[in-house]
C-alpha cells in the first residue's frame, strides 16, 4: 500500500520555518579575532569530527605567524569552520586554498566568504589526502595548516605528502594541531619545529620546511 504523505495543517510556510530553524540549530559561531575582520562573527555547521581551534589557540598561532603572514599564499588542508583561513586573511594573507570533504561545511564556507568579500579565498570540496596525491602544484604555499580530526593517522599522512609533492616554498612555516594524547605524529624529518605548546588537551605546533639538499 502507498503511504500518502500529509501536508503539515499550518501550511508550507509553517514547514519551511521549522526547516530553517533545525538548520540554524544545527550550526555554531566563532569569532574572528584580529585583523581587518575582527570581532566578526561566522557560523559553521555543528557536524562530527569538526572542531575549529579555540580563540586562545588561535591568538597564540597567529602571535606566532605574525612576521609572516602579510602577502603568504595559505592552505588549509581540513578547513571545516574555516577559523584558520579566515583569520589568515583578515590579517593580510595574500591568497587561501580550504580544502573540505563535508557538504555542509563547504557550503558555509562559501557563505560566509561571501559575506565576508573574501575573494582571496578558494574553497574546494574534496579528500585532502587524495588532493595533494593526484593534483599537480601550480605554486607552492608558504603557510599550511593541518588540523584533521583528531585520533586519525591524516596528519603524518598529510605531512608526508606536502614533503613528497612540493607543495612548500623554501621555509614555509606548518600549523598542525592533534591531541595531547597522540603519541604517533611523525613529522618528516627535514621539519624544524620552531613552536610547540598544550592547551586544554589540544597539542599545537609550529615548523618551519627545509628545502632538502640535492
Amino acid at each position: 500500500m502507498k503511504k500518502v504523505l500529509k501536508s503539515h495543517p499550518y501550511g508550507a510556510s509553517y514547514l519551511a520555518t521549522k526547516r530553517s530553524q533545525r538548520t540554524i540549530q544545527s550550526q555554531q559561531k566563532l569569532r574572528i579575532i584580529g585583523g581587518k575582520w575582527r570581532s566578526r562573527i561566522i557560523p559553521f555547521p555543528a557536524a562530527q569530527g569538526l572542531r575549529p581551534t579555540g580563540d586562545r589557540i588561535r591568538e597564540t598561532v597567529f602571535n606566532w605567524l605574525a612576521p609572516t603572514i602579510e602577502g603568504a599564499r595559505c592552505l588549509d588542508l581540513f578547513a571545516g569552520s574555516g577559523a584558520l583561513c579566515f583569520e589568515s586573511l583578515s590579517r593580510g594573507a595574500a591568497h587561501c586554498t580550504a580544502l573540505e570533504i563535508q557538504g555542509a561545511a563547504v557550503r558555509l564556507l562559501r557563505d560566509n566568504a561571501s559575506a565576508l568579500e573574501a575573494f582571496d579565498l578558494t574553497v574546494v570540496q574534496t579528500d585532502s589526502l587524495h588532493y595533494l596525491e593526484n593534483n599537480g602544484v601550480e605554486h607552492r604555499y608558504d603557510l599550511v595548516f593541518i588540523d584533521p580530526p583528531f585520533d586519525t593517522p591524516l596528519l603524518s599522512s598529510s605531512c608526508a605528502l606536502l614533503s613528497s609533492g612540493k607543495w612548500l616554498a623554501v621555509n614555509a612555516k606548518i600549523y598542525c594541531e592533534l591531541s595531547a594524547k597522540d603519541n604517533s605524529f611523525a613529522p618528516p624529518p627535514n621539519w624544524q619545529l620552531l613552536r610547540e605548546k598544550i592547551s586544554g588537551g589540544v597539542r599545537y605546533c609550529l615548523f618551519s620546511y627545509v628545502e632538502p639538499s640535492a
